[in-house]
């Protein structure tokens, strides 16, 4: 229920639903996931850690950990854990604005983070439910950024762009500007909220209400036909049919709409980044095949708006996944493959033959080839003793022998 969940079994029994049905097509095993987090938990905010270096040394890549370790030592709401430290930009000395300080030199070293934060008893929930069903958790991320992956170009991410990403529980937002992530925000609405809408202003049934949005709904009732009536059956027999009015239901839709809408406004407006955004909006998820949603959207937050469909190159990759509603699933993929790359160099470099260390002649002094000599003539001597002692025991039991078989 809004990115939280509250049922441990249920969730447990539908990921090994899942994982079954996969497993059973693919002809694979699954061990690993990538699993994407969202929920009114959540909390991001903007941190600057700074450290002084030696003017005469150039930044290197462990001063960038001494920053993104500083970041650990923030205060926090009791409860939260950090979930990501994304670096956004560095400051050496009056020099603001810089991407890749290694290299460069001088005395104070700035870093400008944005952290996310979610909550403990969330994430041990998660892991919880991914490993009694049989899996082992690789990474959490935050959904927005698994759908960015998917949908968003770098060309968008440069000139500034916004992306929704309208799921059922919730409403997540990520500000792109010049290439860096720059805001981050879990509004707790999304199309479940519209569904108990018009369950509740049409008196219908939940599934009912469901279909009326996906199959009959739009986000302008402006837009809806004023003539146009859905009539449907009764709950069970001896009730009468209902008919219900296509523009009543656009208006229902329409002002749930506007209010996700108001807060996805204010949440641009809070990043500071509402005139730079040259890309404008990016709707994605389930939500976003709502009728009509798209100049709504524009109409209300007067930014461009198109529809983020997830970036696929696979020849074979099936019906469907080319929806919006996949944004999230088809980044985690993506972000998975990616993490993979480093690992297998690792590996790669375990099995490379190892060089032959050659041993280091050392000069000797006057005074320690004296001393070698003696010692290699006292080695000699105790050499030359050990084979005469050798010798004298080999002769003993040869006679012995000898006598033994004269005896018999």
């Amino acid at each position: 229920k809004r990115g939280v969940i509250l049922n441990i079994e249920e969730t447990v029994s539908a990921i090994r639903k899942a994982v079954q049905a996969l497993e059973l097509r693919l002809n694979v095993k699954i061990v690993n996931v990538f699993v994407g987090i969202a929920g009114q938990h959540i909390r991001s905010m903007q941190n600057k850690v700074y450290t002084y270096i030696d003017p005469n040394m150039e930044i290197k890549l462990k001063d960038l950990d001494i920053l993104y370790k500083d970041n650990e030592r923030m205060y926090m709401e009791p409860g939260l854990r950090i979930l990501h430290i994304i670096a956004q930009d560095y400051c050496v000395d009056q020099e603001t604005g810089v991407k890749s300080p290694i290299g460069m030199s001088g005395r104070k070293f700035e870093g400008n983070f944005h952290v996310v934060m979610a909550s403990e008893a969330s994430l041990q929930n998660t892991h919880k439910c991914v490993t009694r069903a049989g899996l082992q958790l690789q990474e959490l991320m935050l959904e927005p950024l698994a759908s960015a992956r998917s949908t968003i170009t770098n060309e968008e991410k440069e000139i500034g762009v916004v992306l929704v990403d309208i799921g059922g529980g919730t409403t997540d937002v990520a500000v792109f500007q010049d290439g860096i992530l720059r805001h981050t925000a879990i509004i707790p609405l999304g199309g479940n909220v519209i569904t108990n809408d018009i369950k509740e202003g049409c008196s219908v049934l939940p599934k009912q209400a469901e279909s009326l949005k996906v199959n009959y709904g739009s986000a302008l009732g402006d837009m809806a036909r004023q003539d146009m009536v859905i009539t449907l059956p009764g709950v069970s027999q001896g009730w009468e049919s209902k008919e219900i009015s296509c523009k009543s239901l656009s208006y229902i839709i329409q002002a749930r709409m506007e209010e996700i809408i108001d807060f996805v406004c204010h949440e641009i407006e809070v990043s500071g980044y509402y005139d730079k955004l040259g890309a404008g909006v990016v709707i994605t998820g389930g939500g976003a095949l709502l009728k009509n949603l798209s100049h709504l959207f524009k109409f209300r937050s007067g930014l461009d708006v198109r529809i983020g469909r997830p970036n696929l190159f696979a020849v074979d990759a099936g019906a469907g996944v080319d929806q919006p509603s996949c944004a999230t699933a088809v980044g985690l993929l993506l972000c998975g493959l990616e993490s993979r790359k480093a690992p297998i160099v690792e590996m790669a470099k375990l099995f490379e033959e190892p060089e032959v260390e050659k041993p280091v002649e050392t000069p000797l002094k006057p005074v320690a080839k004296k001393q070698v000599k003696e010692e290699v003539k006292k080695e000699a001597k105790r050499n030359k003793m050990g084979d005469l002692f050798t010798s004298l025991v080999e002769g003993i039991e040869n006679f012995v022998s000898y006598d033994d078989d004269k005896k018999l």
